[in-house]
């Protein structure tokens, strides 16, 4: 089983501790953060955007497509009744000279990413708290 622990820095800035890294977040200023570190929702963002990417990057891989050109865009759009977001759109920009009978296949491998897989699917989140003994 992994474990991810959390720290409380100071402020409002939030860490997590995994697997030898520390991933640093902070509130933006309006928020009464610092803006020192992406805000934790961001990061879930990015997840999804960067999942895409390491799937799409890996099928250019595979098949020596050059990647220096090649980008993922996502767009994020609210939902216009609720305070979430109603849609992630995200766009493959392909380079020049990429082979044209391997479009659609690439917007397969992008829909492979794990993080996506996992919000259709999503795991059972559990919280409980703890008092020391």
């Amino acid at each position: 089983m992994a474990q991810m622990i959390v720290s409380f820095p100071g402020g409002k800035r939030v860490d997590a501790d995994y697997n030898g890294f520390t991933i640093r977040t902070d509130q933006l200023p309006r928020g009464g953060g610092e803006g020192s570190a992406p805000q934790p929702f961001d990061l879930f963002l990015a997840s999804i955007a960067t999942c895409a990417g390491i799937y799409v990057k890996g099928f250019c891989d595979t098949r020596n497509i050059a990647t220096e050109d090649l980008s993922v865009e996502m767009s994020i759009i609210p939902d216009p009744v609720g305070h979430r977001i109603g849609r992630l759109k995200l766009n493959i920009v392909l380079p020049a000279g990429f082979p044209a009978h391997f479009k659609d296949a690439v917007v397969r491998a992008a829909d492979l990413c794990a993080v996506k897989q996992h919000l259709l699917q999503p795991p059972v989140i559990e919280v409980r708290a703890t008092l020391p003994t």
